[in-house]
């Protein structure tokens, strides 16, 4: 089995379960083996990769939907394209919502997923009002700010180590329309962009895409997308009849893995050639739906094939505020020394966040995709030495490589969350082949 990245290849035992009675006899047939939850299998690296996997994929009931308080209660299967489709008719959408709708709850709760509002709105953990977790006693525990409060912040971007999460309740946005008012600008350089970022901070939503292989004076070319939900008022009349509602798209599939060498960097040049010039050269303002702007990569099925049968690693990592632009500079010259550039790069703005164990510090944070292949990981490594100097951290959904050391020194309550584990997962239960190769858990397993 393997995850999005579909590196490492992990050989499993799959168990599917429907109720906490089947789930129950899962974990107790095996009483000395580990088990990991996984979902949609949209993390990249090996976080959901185990010697005994439960896919939650049949647990997937919408239990209670108030539109009046805008609160959603469901199982931990559910994904939240099922969420969106019965949530934006009534005029909601996701608090918050990573790059594609094809993942889970639980897979949401346990990567504590990021948007584009994390700046102004946090993460999903923000927005969560209480879980229910199996835990390796066999209990069943509620989780909240206010009850059992050192299980719901470890398991807030624990990466299911706590327990298999089985319910979660959250609060939902008010919207007027399925509609993104955007404002798309280009930045000639890294400057640029960062004045970008703060002349909209006030927008709910940002992100800017980053060339590469741009050096010099145009080190960090980009393309930034803000945008805010779309009101009544920003609607034309044809799409004010029916304002909830987009119109089913035709959707590209990529049928097999490509030969490896099909992403290589001269291709990749072209992409971000033709990609940035053919985005407005002055500041524009439009209208796009939210599956455009949310989810622009869900258009084409399979995408990761395109990266060939070896798959690829993505590297994602946050540096704190006041050194991120320096950080930023150093990292990019490297990828373009090394000719390492990353077909998708993106970068964000993240505000406030000083959780337990979850990824998001005040800073910016940077998600490159690099395909598997000779050299790769030493590079990596290089950059983590980079990212560790200046006080950042990798984030764990994305993480297929990184060396337990760094792990263990750059996320700062990581002794804290740590002891939780201990205290409901005491005997590994539950654990991952990531949580052995960052000494996380007892069982290590081998590749």
């Amino acid at each position: 089995m393997t995850n999005w990245g579909k590196y490492p290849v992990a050989e499993a035992n799959e168990f599917v379960f429907d109720s906490e009675t089947n789930l129950k006899k899962i974990i107790e047939s095996s009483p000395s083996s580990p088990f990991i939850a996984r979902g949609a299998g949209r993390c990249y690296g090996d976080a959901s990769l185990g010697e005994n996997i439960v896919s939650t994929l049949h647990y997937t009931n919408i239990l209670e939907f108030d539109p009046v308080r805008g609160e959603i209660f469901c199982e931990a299967g559910v994904t939240l394209e099922e969420l969106i489709e019965v949530i934006l008719p009534k005029g909601y959408f996701l608090p918050v919502t990573p790059g594609t709708k094809f993942i889970t709850v639980g897979g949401a709760v346990a990567s504590d997923i990021h948007g584009k509002n994390h700046h102004k709105e946090g993460s999903f953990s923000a927005h969560i009002i209480y879980m229910e977790i199996y835990a390796a006693d066999g209990k069943i525990y509620r989780a909240s700010r206010t009850e059992n409060v050192d299980l719901f912040e470890a398991t807030c971007g624990g990466m299911g180590l706590t327990g298999i999460i089985l319910r979660v309740k959250f609060g939902l946005k008010k919207v007027e329309s399925a509609y993104i008012k955007q404002i798309t600008a280009r930045a000639r350089n890294l400057d640029e962009i960062f004045d970008l970022f703060e002349e909209h901070r006030s927008c709910t939503y940002s992100m800017s895409w980053i060339d590469c292989f741009q050096k010099g004076s145009k080190l960090g070319r980009s393309i930034m997308y803000a945008g805010e939900h779309a009101t009544l008022e920003d609607l034309d009349t044809k799409k004010k009849k029916n304002p909830l509602y987009v119109p089913a798209k035709r959707k590209l599939t990529v049928p097999f893995n490509l030969p490896s060498i099909t992403l290589n960097p001269l291709s990749i040049r072209a992409f971000n050639f033709l990609y940035y010039n053919k985005s407005p050269k002055n500041r524009h303002v439009g209208l796009v739906d939210y599956d455009t702007f949310f989810y622009p990569l869900d258009a084409i099925l399979h995408w990761n094939r395109m990266y060939g049968k070896s798959g690829f690693v993505q590297y994602q990592f946050v540096l704190p505020l006041d050194v991120s632009k320096k950080g930023l500079t150093e990292i990019l010259t490297r990828i373009n020394k090394r000719n390492m550039g990353s077909f998708l790069a993106v970068l964000k703005l993240f505000g406030k966040q000083d959780d337990l164990i979850s990824f998001p510090m005040e800073g910016y944070t940077l998600a490159l995709d690099f395909a598997v292949r000779k050299g790769l990981f030493e590079f990596l490594d290089e950059l983590d030495k980079v990212v560790m100097d200046l006080g950042g951290r990798i984030y764990l959904s994305k993480d297929a490589r990184m060396k337990s050391d760094f792990f263990w020194k750059s996320y700062p309550k990581i002794n804290q969350f740590a002891e939780t584990i201990r205290k409901y997962n005491p005997s590994s239960t539950f654990a991952s082949e990531q949580s052995a190769r960052l000494q996380l858990t007892n069982h290590y397993h081998k590749k």
